[in-house]
């Protein structure tokens, strides 16, 4: 899951950024008015909504607009009901990609991801060609430098979760659980004074696709970006992975 990995910590800063200039406050906004309208209002009943509330508050959304888009969900405010689409399609070097919409106009949203597919040399694909790759699982990233590995793996599998990652050359330990071990055991890390980089539920491949070359790696990074820049799009999910050293060099870190 090094692929992984290494998107998700490139993610987690870019959103830091697009919460500057407000664009990540749409799609949150978006996300919480959907999880409010299928799960209720209530967080500690409603996952969904748990983990939306706990995102709007890392990047310090207001107050305000976290409280509008949960009424929105919940009727209290009038608002739009998005709608759930998923797009299946594929990338540059054949990686494959699922791509989680929240729309009020699907017809605007397929012409827009399958153009941002076909312009960085990638198409869409049929219903099902690719969900098969991938399967949900809770993903918690912990710094190498904020836990001792031994101790982190001890609270973590006793929590529940099903396995812990130590890729070489990687910066963050890798936690996995079963969706429905999702909190548990990120409240187990928490308590235990151990810093988490990032966590989520989310859509793991089940293996990756190896790019090697530069202008691969470059188009499918662009690709990636292109496609999260759509304010349609709630999440994607690609199964590449991308060396650590040419990673750094395409994304200038």
């Amino acid at each position: 899951m090094s692929g992984h990995s290494k998107w998700a910590t490139t993610k987690h800063k870019k959103a830091a950024a697009d919460a500057k200039r407000g664009k990540i406050f749409t799609k949150l906004t978006k996300e919480l008015t959907t999880a409010a309208r299928l799960g209720g209002g209530d967080a500690s009943g409603n996952p969904r909504l748990r983990l939306a509330l706990e995102k709007a508050r890392e990047v310090n959304m207001p107050a305000d607009n976290i409280k509008r888009a949960i009424q929105k969900g919940t009727g209290e405010l009038p608002g739009v009901a998005y709608e759930e689409i998923s797009y299946e399609g594929y990338g540059p070097g054949g990686v494959a990609l699922l791509i989680d919409t929240l729309t009020d106009n699907k017809v605007r949203t397929v012409a827009e991801i399958r153009h941002l597919l076909s312009k960085n040399g990638g198409n869409m694909g049929e219903s099902g060609c690719v969900s098969w790759m991938f399967e949900q699982k809770g993903y918690i990233l912990v710094g190498k430098d904020k836990a001792d590995e031994d101790t982190l793996m001890t609270v973590a599998l006793d929590a529940g979760a099903e396995d812990m990652k130590n890729s070489e050359g990687e910066d963050n330990f890798e936690v996995t659980t079963d969706p429905a071990n999702f909190d548990a055991v990120k409240a187990a890390i928490e308590q235990a004074g151990i810093a988490i980089a990032s966590a989520e539920i989310t859509k793991l491949p089940k293996n990756e696709v190896s790019i090697t070359e530069e202008s691969v790696a470059a188009q499918m990074l662009r690709l990636m970006e292109a496609i999260e820049d759509n304010d349609d799009v709630n999440e994607v999910y690609a199964n590449f992975d991308i060396p650590d050293d040419l990673m750094a060099r395409i994304s200038g870190d």
